[in-house]
């Protein structure tokens, strides 16, 4: 174990204490004040290490990381899922153990009264309660689980490893595809994303997010390592095929700790049970952890399968090139989906994205304006609302349309709806950033932006084009273009942030270029048609006159 940082040692302890728990710094390990060990990424504990060390002072993100990798380079995002998972541990939802202190670092507070309150006494009393109180039930819950296991002597779940956690962590891999012929790739991702979701909303366990349980494509699972990649208790594997109006569905659940085979099982069904059997399996699991889900099985339905079918095909063309040819299709495919099933959910959704795109980047037809696309939007998503009021993603498309309209208060409120349906959609928690910035609540933007690349290690490429937006809030356009340079590819619809950011820097030739290849798919956008569609929402003190003199230098026309 290398910690190369001089600054760090010298102010190490061997125990340092905090809010029911003891970390050991000589071994590294974790405990509860009553010895139980809480499992710990190794990475982790030594970021844990590393801020144990100095307790109450703010250490810096760059001497943390040359603690932890001196000679590795890693990007910010490996820090940030180390003190998620840091914060997992300790059920720190409120990041009061572990601070964050946006562009300065991260400071541990041994004592809870040592986390900044702007309440004074009042609030660290407040705090000191409530740690002390999580850490007494969390005591109690681990021992009271022990004396049921010793008195029924029945092994229910193999090996769950003791969490501090409310909830073990589970990664839904990729299901293989093992149709043939025209049948390939019908399904799509359908019967992991939907597992996915619906897990979430059960709330039995902590689920990531599919953009990084999806990395593991096409390779084999090792789960131990990908367990300790994402930070995880539990994989979920297996296999879809469609064989003409059949499906068959196979899945298995494994221990990412050691890899062993804890349950599974084969469904052959008619295709119209797709929903069906993602039930069947979520209820299955949430068993295994001792919780019941009580909610009517969905009902077999081909046509609602087709749609998603086609909604899915959207998605997928879109997020290849988001573009307005991109949108373009994402288009066609959601009407083929409403064509498929007027009475599902899907086709309404992928309309009401669709329209917003072409709102909020001028991919409409010059003959309508940015209002009355945006309301088009609107009634789609409503639709899809009235349809599946349960579905996180109509409530996400409502969020980002109630924004683009200056609705705040009732973004915000759908926003807080769409996470609370699926808090294992880290897209969605970046999506309800957007109206942050608007109203110039920064630091609350980066934060979520971070949270969410802690449930999703290996995130979009458009996460760091939401960060650049908020660091040019900041002010702090060098980290900005960073940021923005961490995309393994810039789409053309992002070239505008890079173009503003290009200017508050002063490079007028790379700005004047990126605003170049973002005008070749949105060639109506003017200084004008930007301050009349954002001046009743960009309301943060002082932002939309600095966007308005960065764009003029790029070179927008007036």
């Amino acid at each position: 174990m290398s910690r190369k940082a001089p600054e760090i040692d010298p102010k190490s302890a061997e125990t340092i204490t905090f809010g029911g728990f003891v970390f050991l710094t000589k071994s590294n390990e974790l405990r509860t004040v009553e010895g139980k060990a809480v499992d710990l990424r190794s990475q982790s504990a030594e970021v844990l290490y590393a801020l144990a060390a100095r307790p109450g002072e703010i250490v810096s993100k760059d001497v943390l990381m040359q603690a932890v990798w001196p000679d590795t380079f890693v990007t910010d995002d490996s820090l940030t899922q180390c003190i998620a998972d840091i914060r997992r541990a300790f059920g720190d939802d409120g990041h009061v153990i572990v601070e964050t202190f946006p562009k300065r670092g991260y400071r541990l507070n041994a004592d809870a009264s040592d986390a900044a309150d702007p309440n004074a006494a009042a609030g660290t009393e407040r705090a000191r309660t409530r740690f002390s109180q999580r850490g007494f039930i969390l005591v109690a819950l681990v021992l009271v689980a022990a004396a049921i296991g010793a008195y029924f002597g029945a092994e229910i779940w193999r090996a769950a490893p003791v969490r501090s956690r409310d909830m073990p962590r589970i990664a839904i891999l990729p299901f293989d595809d093992m149709s043939t012929g025209a049948d390939v790739g019908y399904l799509s991702d359908a019967v992991a994303e939907g597992i996915i979701t619906e897990l979430a909303r059960s709330k039995t366990y902590a689920v990531i997010a599919r953009n990084s349980s999806f990395r593991y494509r096409d390779q084999p699972v090792d789960a131990r390592q990908i367990g300790d990649e994402l930070g995880v208790d539990y994989l979920l594997e297996g296999s879809q095929q469609k064989i003409g109006d059949r499906l068959k569905v196979t899945a298995q659940l494994l221990n990412a700790h050691d890899g062993s085979h804890l349950w599974a099982n084969t469904y052959n069904r008619e295709i119209g049970d797709l929903f069906v059997v993602q039930e069947e399996i979520i209820r299955t699991l949430a068993d295994r952890v001792g919780q019941r889900i009580q909610r009517p099985l969905p009902k077999s339905d081909a046509a609602q399968v087709s749609a998603l079918r086609y909604y899915l095909m959207g998605k997928v063309e879109v997020k290849k090139d988001f573009s307005a040819a991109g949108n373009a299709l994402l288009r066609q495919l959601s009407l083929k989906a409403l064509e498929a099933d007027p009475n599902a959910q899907f086709g309404y959704i992928g309309l009401a994205w669709s329209y917003r795109n072409a709102a909020v980047f001028g991919w409409h037809e010059q003959e309508y304006n940015r209002d009355e696309v945006l309301k088009r939007a609107a009634v789609y998503a409503d639709k899809a609302i009235l349809l599946a009021p349960d579905d996180a993603e109509t409530h996400n498309v409502r969020s980002s349309i109630h924004t683009e309209a200056g609705e705040i208060g009732q973004a915000l409120a759908r926003y807080d709806q769409a996470i609370a349906l699926n808090p294992s959609d880290s897209n969605i928690l970046v999506h309800s950033t957007d109206v942050l910035l608007y109203v110039g609540r920064t630091d609350e933007a980066i934060d979520r932006i971070e949270r969410a690349k802690g449930i999703d290690p290996f995130h979009p490429d458009w996460f760091h084009w939401q960060m650049g937006w908020a660091l040019w809030e900041k002010n702090d356009c060098r980290a900005a273009l960073t940021a923005m340079r961490k995309m393994s590819r810039i789409p053309s619809g992002a070239h505008r942030m890079l173009a503003g950011i290009h200017a508050c820097l002063g490079n007028k030739r790379e700005a004047k270029e990126a605003l170049g290849v973002f005008l070749q798919n949105s060639p109506g956008e003017s200084i004008s048609k930007q301050r009349r569609e954002w001046e009743k929402i960009w309301t943060a003190p002082g932002s939309l006159d600095r966007w308005i003199e960065h764009m003029r230098f790029a070179g927008l026309p007036e």
